[in-house]
């Protein structure tokens, strides 16, 4: 299986996968978890300090976790995650937890990988109802109501009932299965093994359905336009004369000498002898 999980900073990503991962080993599974950094727009780093934050998984023999900066790549994943989720699927890895950078706009790459797409929110209610982007609401086959604990279980329960209604007026992703919102105590291990039966049931619904095998070819053909497009971003930049062309260009195009457009189009005539018709 392959499962992709998203939330706003804060909501505990890391501990509740820690909780879910320690939940399925302890169960005979072997997880591997592909836990995406932000990178500094500044100095292009990442901390990558997952394997600190999920200490007791990170020490489990049935677990293997692989911090990965995003850099550059938009949508909340690495560029290389799809194939270290072949690798560790190759290497006896039978549930992928693909952890990304957090809640955007463009966190929906890891949607393009996935079998199933979790959403983790925190009981914040109608306010971060607010604040939550319709289309990555419209991508979640589960949402989770994580910190469902002590004096936040009433909140949680309010926004659970808030976060059902939201999505009660989307149109499903599939025909066989429809979103649910389910809480959780990650602190707590509260609602993981509930959590786990919804994943399996969603996956034995598209799977009889033959949804998986159609929707992991979709991804297939996506992965290769990214490849295309990267490989074609990676020639021009490797490219001598555009290179030396591209200052000169940037300069017009903020003087307002030439338009992006037009400059764009010099550009790919340069490298790819593309016309400017």
């Amino acid at each position: 299986m392959r499962l992709g999980l998203s939330g706003s900073p804060g909501v505990g990503k890391s501990t509740f996968t820690e909780a879910f991962g320690r939940y399925l080993t302890g169960n005979g599974h072997k997880v591997a978890v592909l836990a995406i950094d932000p990178s500094s727009a500044r100095s292009g780093g990442s901390i990558l300090g997952d394997k600190t934050r999920m200490e007791l998984l990170a020490r489990d023999p049935n677990a293997f976790i692989r911090p990965s900066p995003a850099g550059g790549t938009l949508g909340g994943v690495a560029r290389r995650t799809r194939e270290a989720m072949l690798l560790t699927e190759a290497a006896g890895f039978d549930v992928v937890l693909i952890e990304t950078v957090g809640v955007g706009q463009s966190e929906t790459s890891v949607s393009d990988m996935v079998d199933m797409f979790l959403l983790l929110l925190s009981p914040g209610g109608g306010d971060e109802l607010q604040g939550i982007k319709r289309g990555i609401m419209e991508l979640a086959d589960l949402v989770v109501v994580n910190k469902a604990d002590g004096d936040l279980v009433a909140a949680a329960r309010r926004a659970s009932m808030e976060y059902k209604a939201a999505l009660h007026l989307m149109r499903p992703k599939s025909a066989h299965w429809r979103p649910d919102v389910l809480l959780a105590s990650a602190l707590k291990g509260v609602g993981i093994a509930e959590i786990w039966e919804a994943v399996e049931a969603h996956h034995k619904a598209l799977g009889d359905a033959g949804e998986i095998a159609s929707q992991r070819a979709k991804q297939a053909q996506a992965w290769m336009w990214t490849e295309i497009r990267e490989g074609l971003l990676g020639a021009l930049k490797g490219n001598r004369d555009a290179v030396r062309l591209l200052p000169q260009l940037e300069d017009d195009v903020r003087a307002g000498v030439i338009t992006p457009t037009l400059a764009a189009q010099r550009l790919l005539g340069l490298v790819f002898g593309v016309s400017k018709g």
